[in-house]
């Protein structure tokens, strides 16, 4: 993940282990794994949230829901806070192996490819290309 920061000219922010309440009453609270923002401010979660990342001991799938959750969670947030994201991009992963979503509006994409840690380059360039298509 620093590679990533490093390949945008540190004008990203990483988050780990941030509480990332957003509606409480809507169940849309807790801590992230890890966020990736379009800021280089690296205090607090303040601009838009593109990417954000679960990871699991066991398997994939049993992130799958909470990875949704907070990538709607993402997109209230960007939405309240009047950034203009177009698609939050979520990965859950086990280290070894990743898989990607995407959150549009209301449609949820599933990429149903496994990525491999072996290929660590095809990772990275997804996670790049999600950022680069929302940096302004």
């Amino acid at each position: 993940m620093l590679e990533i920061r490093r390949k945008f000219n540190y004008e990203i922010s990483l988050f780990s282990g941030v509480d990332f309440t957003v509606d409480s009453q809507r169940g849309l609270n807790g801590f992230c794994d890890l966020i990736l923002s379009l800021s280089s401010e690296q205090l607090l979660v303040r601009s838009s949230v593109v990417v954000l990342v679960e990871s699991k001991n066991e398997n994939l799938i049993s992130g799958l829901a909470q990875c949704i959750a907070e990538m709607v969670a993402t997109q209230l947030f960007n939405e309240r806070s009047g950034n203009q994201i177009k698609a939050i991009y979520g990965a859950i992963t086990i280290g070894t192996i990743w898989q990607f979503i995407k959150l549009e509006g209301n449609i949820v994409s599933i990429d149903l490819s496994e990525y491999y840690i072996q290929d660590i380059k095809k990772i990275l360039g997804i996670l790049y290309g999600a950022i680069a298509q929302n940096k302004p």
